[in-house]
């Protein structure tokens, strides 16, 4: 499993979720829309600090960006 890939899928579904666009992620996170579509895409590393804004910015504890029950983030 590619843990940034579960953590991108796992974003992508909060966000839908609640109902914000990469852009609205982005401006509550103080970060560009491009650093959200790559986080999403598994192609960024995330760090701490990152993943605890995306937490703010979402209202999510951690934990739910390690959820394996979504989709198939590959090997």
């Amino acid at each position: 499993m590619d843990i940034r890939r579960l953590f991108g899928a796992n974003l992508r579904r909060l966000r839908d979720r609640a109902g914000l666009s990469q852009e609205a992620v982005a401006a509550r996170m103080g970060v560009d829309r491009a650093h959200v579509s790559l986080m999403e895409r598994g192609l960024q590393n995330v760090t701490l600090t990152t993943l605890w804004a995306v937490c703010e910015a979402l209202q999510v504890r951690p934990v739910e960006f390690f959820d394996e029950s979504v989709g198939d983030p590959g090997p």
